[in-house]
């Protein structure tokens, strides 16, 4: 197999109009790709065990990764690294038919761009060939360097690190038929929110399981060894089995090496043909075993175990970012294209499965790529006080608010300061804490609408991912402690006014104000909080 720089030939499919390298020759292309597996009347490979769909999903990925390094590299900026050790989870999960996929890895956004390209997704913002996503790369009006909901079929932003979980646990709450798949770098494990967030949506929430955790587990975070890479497979099995998952599916690149000396974070891209075979077809077998499991009241997480960079110009720390010095011309981009250049007849059927994969571009069939139908809150029972008179604001907002949860029973009020001290008891009485156990001296059921635990940025997580992703939520918070749990609504209602459908708002309610007592102290009662509110 061979790279060489071809000019446009005569069959050259329009969308290929920017690729540099074309393969001449593929392994088995003749017999596994001359046709693509999946189309109009067929959404999802439709034998995960046949040959046929394990090649074809390995083309899919070394599409990816291909595109991914193009398209960073014609701007000589971006991150390739990461996404390149989960691009084969990646592919086999939207050859599946699971396009609802969201990550909590800003990084990963070139590879996310270049799944929506091959599914014509990006046709939308006027892209329909390579050329013209390597041009909008990185430019304001078009391909940003972190994950943008302005984006055509992508359901979430992602920028700060832990947390796209909010997104896919908020996904499968509202929509309980799809899988909500969540890539996760083994550097966000850093952060203390992921599976604190994972366990508490599972407490409250045990029946829904829809949505399935992907750890991309590549040994770095960034530039440097991520904090996790020293432990073994029965450690990280463990770990996520500690935090409540039945099933952990987990794929080591190292086990389908060609020699017994391969080192502990293998690159799979550097296998031979036969090797790459066997470990795209446990990568495909896991993925729809572990969506099966998530899809059925099991909660499964998948992980890869392969080093990054794998398949684009370099490996480890290395492979991370794009400089100036990274050009198309430069000797290592160079490199990990032709090394990952495939025929023309391999484009062909890739663009076609990932054109059908879960019955269209996700730009049409992903679930925040329409309006959600609401209940009416025609007619709420609202009191107008006089002025003078003394009432606590957060009691007569409750009333409201419980009148929106009997309406619209997927309305979900978040709350880390749920004590009544804060003047809300009338919503827990209106709307029952959720939990497994049953409680009435604190208004407290597995069926309920509130969900407490004791953490803002689980609290803030859920609700703003239920407004982003077209439902009714309210987060209340102990205001002096919410500085926790902004971030991730930051991040929401930004993404909110880059949205191409309009969502329902995301309502917050701050009860123990830091300007209006002076009795907790500084810990309680942040005089500074009132400016970040302000400057919002």
């Amino acid at each position: 197999m061979s790279a060489q720089m071809q000019s446009a030939p005569e069959n050259l499919p329009a969308f290929c109009e920017g690729i540099q390298y074309f393969a001449d020759s593929y392994p088995e292309i003749d017999r596994l790709g001359a046709a693509p597996l999946l189309g109009p009347d067929q959404p999802a490979l439709p034998d995960t065990d046949s040959e046929a769909a394990v090649y074809q999903t390995l083309l899919a990925a070394d599409a990816l990764r291909y595109l991914t390094l193009q398209v960073t590299g014609s701007k000589s900026s971006g991150h390739p690294g990461g996404f390149a050790s989960s691009a084969d989870a990646v592919a086999a999960l939207h050859l599946l038919g699971h396009r609802n996929m969201v990550t909590e890895v800003g990084h990963h956004a070139p590879g996310f761009y270049s799944a929506m390209f091959l599914d014509t997704s990006l046709e939308a913002m006027g892209i329909h060939t390579v050329s013209e996503m390597r041009a909008r790369f990185r430019e304001r009006h078009g391909l940003l360097g972190h994950l943008s909901g302005a984006i055509p079929g992508l359901l979430a932003p992602a920028g700060p690190l832990g947390q796209g979980q909010h997104f896919a646990m908020a996904g499968a709450y509202l929509n309980r038929d799809k899988l909500f798949p969540v890539t996760i770098g083994d550097g966000g494990l850093g952060e203390p929110y992921i599976m604190s967030a994972f366990q508490h949506f599972a407490t409250a929430y045990p029946d829904i399981t829809n949505y399935l955790p992907v750890l991309v587990w590549n040994g770095y975070s960034q530039e440097h060894h991520s904090m996790v890479s020293l432990w073994d497979n029965a450690r990280m099995t463990a770990y996520w089995r500690a935090h409540g998952f039945d099933e952990v599916h987990m794929v080591d690149a190292r086990n389908f090496a060609d020699t017994p000396d391969a080192p502990v974070y293998a690159d799979s891209t550097t296998f031979s043909f036969t090797a790459r075979m066997a470990f795209t077809g446990a990568i495909l077998k896991a993925s729809d075993a572990a969506a099966q499991s998530a899809l059925n009241g099991r909660r499964a997480c998948l992980i890869v175990k392969q080093l990054k960079g794998a398949g684009v110009h370099a490996t480890g720390a290395k492979s991370h970012n794009l400089y100036p010095h990274h050009t198309l011309d430069s000797d290592d981009v160079k490199g990990g294209l032709q090394r990952r250049a495939l025929p023309i007849a391999a484009w062909k059927v890739t663009r076609e499965n990932f054109r059908h994969a879960g019955g269209g571009p996700a730009a049409r069939v992903a679930v925040t790529e329409s309006v959600r139908e609401l209940p009416s809150l025609d007619g709420l029972p609202l009191t107008e006080f006089a002025v003078g008179e003394n009432h606590s604001p957060t009691t007569a907002f409750g009333h409201v608010v419980g009148e929106v949860g009997k309406r619209d029973p997927l309305f979900v009020v978040t709350n880390a300061d749920g004590n009544e001290a804060s003047g809300m008891a009338n919503i827990n009485k209106a709307l029952t804490i959720r939990h497994p156990t049953a409680d009435d001296l604190y208004f407290q059921g597995p069926s309920g609408q509130v969900y407490e635990p004791l953490n803002e940025d689980a609290c803030a997580g859920l609700a703003v991912g239920v407004a982003l992703f077209g439902g009714r939520s309210l987060w209340c918070s102990y205001e002096s402690f919410a500085i926790n749990g902004l971030p991730i609504w930051q991040t929401v209602t930004q993404a909110m006014a880059e949205l191409r459908r309009p969502p329902p708002a995301t309502v917050c309610l701050f009860t123990a104000g830091a300007l209006e007592q002076g009795r907790n102290g500084w810990t309680h009662q942040r005089p500074e909080i009132e400016s970040y509110f302000a400057a919002m």
